[in-house]
């Protein structure tokens, strides 16, 4: 029988933690060029487009890719099962990628929306899926997510490496001259590696598919679920109360990611036209920058699972870890402000984005897992994919905030200290709110630490 590959832990959380690896390398893959595509001027293979209007198409690209996620979840609760709904969504982001490859803005753009489509359907699925493997009141659930949340980042850790070298590096434009290529056809080989990504992903669903038969199938088909359709059941006080928990950390989620979800934009555009990409005198491409806070999570991950199971019921509450996710964040973008000064005087050292990226990272790992964990034990048991899809807005509006904050990204000193000043502010200050709210929070979530 098989066991998995990660002790202690359901046999389960070794396919979704692969199938999702290979699913964020072609997510980040795509993400770590794709404003530097189309800010990229009409003769070096890009669109051409403004900053404003990058980060606008940005914001609401990333938006939609968890804004769909509710109707994701609403499928698979009631027909399709959070399963069936994965395998059909990886087909549909494989598409979207492979759709990209072709050089038009017409491909361009149907491309972005297969993508959004397929996440729609994978993304809210798989996470839920890993909250089934463990019962009510096990004290692996955190555990398992962070390790879940590792194998997400090693996909995002090598993704820009692999995109960004053919999309942006000089030796891959000459690979491609060679063959008689335009040099300026190296964006679409960036698009078309994330789309074999998602292939490796789907594959290794498949041939593990049979492990998550107990897992993946829709509420209705489970014995715990009631026989009424899910439409006529009737949330108790309780969960009511619940849902009112997370309607109180959907907030602060928002603001989270609309500061945090900068690095594929504003600070990507920083790296690039801003930063002295240079690393003991070897060049390096400014997506490759996008590999450090997934490289940071892989190495912290750990560490904070274990942190978490040592400390037991010792450990800070979920509300709690939110505002110390934030007050990290709040201190992670603050490093951008001396960042912004020096650029006065020139282009300035990628140790300020090395410092950005890992403090932000910390206010990551309190954050994001946990939120996820949070919702599955939270949500009521029969609509819990529609729930995790519900809770994919905040973060899907948070990505929408970040995308119009970034157009106002300037390459003037005045209006990135401005820009990035704001933002340290207001994690810092959404932070202290939080951490004075936590006992009140804690008392919707009832037996939910």
């Amino acid at each position: 029988m098989y066991q998995g590959l990660i002790p202690g832990h359901p046999p389960g959380l070794s396919v979704l933690f692969f199938t999702e690896l290979w699913e964020r390398f072609s997510y980040y893959g795509m993400r770590a060029i794709l404003v530097l595509y189309m800010t990229a001027s009409l003769a070096n293979g890009g669109l051409g487009f403004s900053v404003e209007k990058s980060s606008e198409i940005y914001g609401n690209y990333t938006a939609s890719v968890y804004l769909v996620s509710i109707f994701g979840g609403l499928l698979a609760d009631h027909f399709l099962g959070p399963r069936r709904a994965i395998l059909i969504g990886g087909i549909i982001i494989a598409l979207g990628h492979f759709t990209m490859a072709f050089p038009s803005t017409y491909a361009f753009f149907t491309g972005l929306v297969l993508i959004v489509m397929g996440t729609g359907f994978l993304k809210p699925n798989i996470s839920t899926m890993v909250g089934k493997l463990y019962p009510p009141g096990d004290p692996r659930r955190d555990s398992g997510f962070s390790i879940f949340y590792m194998g997400i980042n090693i996909g995002a850790t090598l993704a820009p490496f692999a995109c960004g070298y053919l999309a942006q590096s000089d030796h891959f434009k000459g690979v491609l001259k060679s063959f008689g290529l335009s040099p300026e056809l190296s964006w679409h080989f960036g698009f078309a590696a994330a789309g074999v990504g998602m292939c490796l992903g789907l594959f290794h669903l498949l041939i593990q598919y049979k492990i998550l038969d107990a897992v993946g199938e829709r509420s209705g088909k489970t014995e715990e679920s009631s026989q009424e359709p899910a439409a006529k059941i009737k949330l108790t006080v309780d969960e009511w109360k619940k849902l009112g928990a997370i309607a109180c950390l959907f907030v602060f989620n928002v603001l989270f990611w609309s500061i945090f979800e900068q690095g594929g934009s504003s600070l990507n555009l920083f790296a690039e036209r801003l930063t002295n990409n240079t690393f003991l005198g070897f060049k390096f491409e400014a997506s490759y920058l996008q590999s450090l806070q997934a490289a940071d999570v892989i190495i912290l991950a750990p560490i904070f699972s274990y942190i978490w199971i040592k400390l037991g019921t010792k450990a800070p509450s979920s509300p709690a870890k939110f505002a110390l996710g934030l007050m990290f964040l709040g201190l992670g973008i603050a490093f951008m402000v001396p960042a912004a000064m020096l650029t006065a005087q020139g282009k300035v050292s990628p140790l300020f984005l090395v410092a950005v990226y890992f403090t932000e990272t910390l206010g990551e790992l309190c954050l994001s897992p946990v939120g996820l964990s949070t919702v599955t034990k939270l949500a009521p048991r029969a609509f819990q994919s529609l729930t995790m899809g519900a809770w994919f807005i905040s973060t899907a509006i948070g990505n929408k905030l970040a995308g119009h904050y970034s157009g106002h990204f300037k390459e003037d000193p005045q209006s990135m200290i401005f820009l990035f000043g704001a933002m340290a502010l207001a994690a810092l200050s959404a932070s202290a709110v939080l951490a004075l709210l936590t006992p009140s929070i804690k008392k919707l979530m009832g037996d939910v630490k």
